[in-house]
């Protein structure tokens, strides 16, 4: 059985060696190749790869690859490709576990990591055309590289002595840090203060949350204007304005880009 691929890595040399790598095994199908988030995003929509081999810790941090590619399938699809992790990092894996994702390799790629993942993959693969059927039924054998991963919405648990208090990360428009703890902002006008820095929720959270401050955490999709001339980000159906600093410019740059994807019309 042969799986499609493709590669998202801001290093070419990398990317190379782990197609060449994949080139010896007859079963993978080379699709592409992307170095950037949004050319990584738009490379897997387009060619609709059964597998994915992702760098999430880039030399060149202008690509924003990260898990976060991971978090921005799931606006677009309802089932994702199989993701294998390839990075330099072993500290990545516990994370990379919590997304799913389907293997983690350490960098520079080996036979025997692609073996093992064959492996899985024809394993996968089997059970899937034993359990499936015709297009009335689950999945047959044909559709599966659709056959992986489904979205679930996130809830956050802020826990304080006993209280749970248990939050959708939809109804989120921004966080803002106070000292030690951080202070949640809903579309509700509620705030909840949760006694973590905002480093930590910027370590857990994947778009649509973005930092755009030492004090701000955004929700991407509750952004109604951005002011690049007095560098503030205006809150949807709010008059709060968050103000967003040079050092995170290249955060608020992906944001337009982002809404330029879409359904989108610029008069």
């Amino acid at each position: 059985m042969s799986f499609t691929y493709v590669i998202v890595d801001d290093s070419k040399e990398d990317a190379l060696q782990t197609k060449g790598i994949a080139d010896e095994f007859p079963e993978l199908v080379f699709l592409g190749m992307a170095n950037t988030h949004v050319n990584g995003i738009d490379l897997v929509l387009e060619k609709k790869p059964q597998l994915v081999f992702l760098e999430i810790d880039p030399t060149d941090k202008k690509s924003l690859l990260s898990l976060g590619f991971i978090s921005e399938l799931h606006r677009f699809l309802t089932i994702l490709p199989e993701i294998v992790i390839t990075t330099n990092k072993k500290e990545w894996a516990f994370d990379a576990i919590n997304y799913g994702v389907f293997d983690y390799y350490t960098k520079p790629v080996q036979p025997q990591q692609i073996i093992k993942s064959l492996h899985r993959l024809n394993k996968k693969a089997t059970s899937v055309i034993t359990n499936g059927c015709s297009d009335s039924g689950v999945f047959t054998g044909k559709r599966y590289a659709q056959a992986t991963v489904v979205s679930k919405p996130l809830i956050i648990c802020i826990k304080s002595y006993g209280d749970y208090r248990y939050i959708n990360a939809d109804d989120i428009c921004f966080f803002q840090a106070d000292n030690n703890s951080t202070d949640i902002h809903l579309n509700s006008g509620e705030m909840i203060t949760a006694f973590k820095t905002l480093k930590h929720f910027e370590s857990i959270l994947d778009f649509p949350f973005i930092r755009i401050h030492n004090s701000y955490i955004v929700n991407r999709n509750y952004i109604s204007r951005i002011q690049a001339g007095n560098s503030l980000c205006f809150i949807r159906n709010s008059l709060k304005k968050i103000p967003f600093s040079r050092s995170y410019k290249s955060n608020i740059d992906l944001i337009i880009a982002e809404f330029s994807k879409g359904n989108y019309l610029e008069i």
